[in-house]
């Protein structure tokens, strides 16, 4: 109930104003949102952490707004090393507006970070974006097959689409649990555990390259032994989790030399994000209570 309560407070405009104008919220975004994204990504990266960096926007409704994303990615490819990420939402990107449009910005990002050696991974969005985003996924891997797509768990069909793009070889697969609702979609914590568990055998049994997203240690675990199974080592897939949460836990990955990949949000258009990962994690609120009492 409480999940259901801050996924809709995410979309709520009202509590946006609320929370995004008061002071007291500094702090807990700071522990999610970089604010200085080069200095984080230099920081993590001399610890032997990868990145993966999302500039904060998503549903756009013109396209000077889709073409300012597009822009500040590219902005952001001069910033990051070589064996970096970018995480990019189809809907900042304009495909609320039309796929074609969408498709177009994000061949461009690729162009660029392909010549940096960097690479691209489409995240997953609310349900009725997924059709869109495995479509331009496909289409752009023709000419750039690096490029990656996420799977979100909490889906029913998320079995048969890690099944089909387990088929593709080397396509990079970041598996998560999700933090959207949908029709008919898993809702237990249980049932969603399972999805993922069921997910993940079919990927590390394909020929895709495995993003694993989870901090849920069970599924850590779950994930290293079905990759033993699978005769993978550490070059074979990926662990990936969240800046400001569980940051010894990806310490202690890296030091094991598993390819350890940090998601780091950063811009000024943090609210739907923050309010997703409570959602995620309701444990988090006691932090933003604390946070909120220690400055009251």
């Amino acid at each position: 109930m409480l999940r259901q309560v801050l996924l809709a407070a995410s979309r709520s405009e009202r509590v946006e104003r609320v929370v995004s104008t008061s002071p007291l919220t500094r702090d807990v975004v700071r522990r999610y949102v970089a604010q200085d994204v080069g200095a984080v990504v230099s920081e993590l990266t001399r610890d032997g952490l990868l990145v993966t960096v999302d500039h904060l926007g998503e549903e756009v409704t013109d396209r000077a707004q889709a073409e300012g994303e597009v822009r500040a990615y590219l902005r952001l490819l001069t910033r990051l090393p070589e064996g970096s990420d970018v995480s990019v939402k189809l809907t900042a990107l304009g495909l609320r507006l039309s796929e074609q449009l969408a498709l177009d910005n994000a061949a461009t990002i690729c162009e660029q970070a392909a010549l940096r050696g960097i690479t691209l991974t489409l995240d997953a969005e609310e349900h009725d974006t997924i059709a869109g985003l495995h479509s331009v996924h496909a289409t752009l891997r023709k000419e750039h097959p690096s490029v990656g797509v996420v799977v979100q768990a909490y889906l029913p069909e998320a079995q048969e689409r890690c099944a089909r793009l387990a088929a593709s070889d080397g396509t990079r697969v970041r598996l998560c649990k999700g933090a959207y609702t949908a029709p008919g979609a898993y809702t237990s914590r249980a049932d969603i555990d399972r999805s993922f568990v069921r997910c993940l055998r079919v990927l590390m049994a394909g020929s895709v390259f495995p993003m694993v997203a989870t901090h849920d240690p069970r599924l850590v675990e779950i994930a290293s032994a079905l990759a033993v199974l699978a005769g993978r080592d550490f070059s074979a897939y990926e662990y990936q989790m969240l800046y400001g949460i569980r940051p010894a836990e990806q310490r202690r990955l890296a030091a094991l030399g598993a390819q350890m990949r940090v998601y780091v949000p950063y811009g000024d258009d943090w609210y739907a994000y923050l309010m997703r990962r409570l959602a995620e994690r309701p444990r988090n609120l006691a932090f933003f209570a604390r946070s909120l009492l220690s400055r009251g």
